[in-house]
């Protein structure tokens, strides 16, 4: 075992890429954490002195569990109570290949949601090619198809997100503004503000899992949000603390009663820059991670670094 750790070290300067390929396949951090686990496994039980590309072999090992994962997922998502959003992951335990607008762009929650329209081979060729930078050749290796099918696979699903705008390519003044607007709306139930922040044709989808009070369906149309806001959330959030905060690479808030936090909203945008979605995470699952994920316990998890 003398070469166990260069080994170790090999998989641990890969693990950055191979959370953030898992996360964004699964949009769950403790998901990702078992496939990349698993692949950590698959690894030290290799002859990893035959093995002559590393990183690429990790990265197909990891793609391939993913992809089961994403599989199993999506079969026990089918009873899942309500509308079903992204784990949230902060921003600011990012390094720096987080600030590539392809990376930090593929981290938002309208980003997700829109790979989970796609199927899970068709969502790992789009990440393995157009997020990750890798060639088609590794792709189509990776995935175990042909080279013609996997640009068949990518050239589909590019065409599924095309029209997406991710917050990062939104100033950051038009963000504050949005979560500025939307904390006054909380405090005061005035949405005059919000109001001329918020497209016509806005959505409000909540995450609860059936474990917190949270609408059931998304609400479609300004004046709904709206009025759902002003009478609803106001009301029911007075109680709480709002606290701005960095999430899936845009500026969030968060909602702490008695300092815990039971609530995060976070915004998608238009070409107009208006908001285009709000998205608020009440699964008490999904946010139990938040408090906890201090940069050493990150780190130690792999979330700190995390491509």
């Amino acid at each position: 075992m003398e070469n166990e750790p260069n080994t170790t070290a090999i998989f641990e300067q890969a693990r950055p890429m191979l959370m953030g390929l898992a996360y964004r396949t699964l949009g769950s951090i403790a998901e990702a954490e078992d496939v990349v686990q698993d692949t950590y496994l698959a690894w030290m039980a290799a002859d990893s002195a035959s093995i002559l590309r590393p990183r690429s072999w990790l990265t197909t090992v990891c793609t391939r569990k993913a992809i089961d994962a994403l599989r199993s997922a999506r079969l026990s998502r089918t009873n899942y109570v309500g509308a079903w959003l992204p784990e949230p992951v902060q921003t600011r335990f990012f390094e720096a290949p987080e600030s590539d607008r392809a990376l930090s762009g593929s981290l938002t929650t309208a980003f997700l949601l829109v790979l989970e329209r796609l199927a899970p081979k068709e969502r790992a060729a789009f990440l393995l090619r157009e997020v990750f930078s890798l060639p088609y050749e590794d792709v189509a290796a990776s995935l175990e198809i042909s080279q013609p099918a996997c640009r068949k696979l990518v050239s589909r699903a590019r065409a599924h997100v095309r029209r997406h705008r991710s917050a990062s390519d939104i100033p950051r003044p038009r963000q504050d503004e949005l979560v500025a607007a939307f904390g006054q709306a909380i405090r005061t139930g005035d949405t005059a503000r919000l109001a001329k922040l918020l497209a016509s044709d806005a959505t409000l989808r909540a995450d609860s899992g059936g474990k917190a009070i949270a609408i059931r369906h998304p609400l479609q149309g300004a004046e709904g949000i709206l009025g759902f806001v002003e009478t609803v959330l106001s009301p029911a959030w007075q109680g709480g603390e709002l606290e701005i905060a960095e999430f899936n690479s845009g500026k969030a808030l968060i909602l702490r009663e008695s300092g815990r936090p039971t609530a995060i909203v976070s915004f998608s945008f238009n070409d107009e820059h208006q908001a285009a979605a709000i998205f608020i995470m009440r699964n008490p699952d999904k946010l139990a991670r938040i408090d906890s994920d201090t940069p050493g316990r990150a780190c130690e998890r792999g979330v700190s670094h995390i491509y």
